[in-house]
């Protein structure tokens, strides 16, 4: 079984052309937080994309929102996104 964060990974190549993608969970992080919740997840997405480059960066954070909107609907917190 694969993990959530080895589907993300997929998913996102799937839908991006990508150099090169890193995803950190940093759920850990947040556990004293007030709203943390241990069936959802803070991730970290690090991405080199020459197409996400190619758009202004709204409309490449928008891309990556529209391939992982059913995530952050259910298991996603906090998605921070670095484009490179």
């Amino acid at each position: 079984m694969k993990s959530f964060i080895e589907d993300l990974e997929i998913k996102i190549k799937k839908n991006v052309k990508v150099d090169r993608i890193e995803i950190l969970d940093n759920t850990h992080k947040h556990k004293n937080h007030k709203n943390f919740s241990k069936d959802k997840f803070n991730i970290s997405l690090k991405i080199e994309s020459k197409e996400l480059r190619s758009l202004n960066k709204i409309e490449a954070h928008k891309k990556i929102m529209k391939v992982l909107s059913n995530e952050l609907k259910t298991k996603i917190h906090a998605l921070e996104i670095q484009i490179k």
